[in-house]
């Protein structure tokens, strides 16, 4: 039976998947994460956690996420990390300048990537590093 709490996907089967594909899948792996550290980090109301959540996964942190991590990145992430900072998205929201937005569609690619290689100690491993210098809540 396949385990989709740990997929361990080869990487020609991760590089046939649509960058944006991979940011899709990695949008919820970031929010899982931050959601597990709001939790971890003492006890919130649930108007409080989903406001917090809402705070971490926007497009302006998710890039200031990203530019705390890059230093950290090995090539083959960097190069996945670009690719999705590259993508041709139709549509910026409000909330985010379009390089903003771009960046964090790098960011969730890259953790989309991790995610589906069965990386999750690496993933869980930036996940720290980025929230070491997070000072927003």
């Amino acid at each position: 039976m396949e385990n989709y709490f740990h997929p361990e996907m080869k990487k020609a089967d991760i590089d046939a998947i649509s960058i944006l594909g991979l940011a899709h899948i990695g949008d919820g792996v970031f929010e899982l994460l931050c959601r597990s550290w709001l939790c971890a980090h003492g006890e919130k109301t649930v108007e409080r956690l989903h406001r917090d959540t809402i705070a971490l996964v926007k497009a302006p942190s998710q890039a200031e996420f990203a530019e705390r991590i890059l230093p950290a990145l090995t090539e083959e992430e960097l190069a996945c990390y670009r690719r999705g900072r590259n993508a041709h998205v139709h549509a910026v929201p409000k909330s985010a300048t379009p390089a903003q937005y771009a960046r964090a569609t790098g960011l969730e690619a890259l953790f989309g990537a991790l995610f589906l290689s069965g990386q999750l100690e690496r993933a869980n491993e930036l996940f720290v590093l980025g929230m070491e210098g997070y000072h927003g809540l």
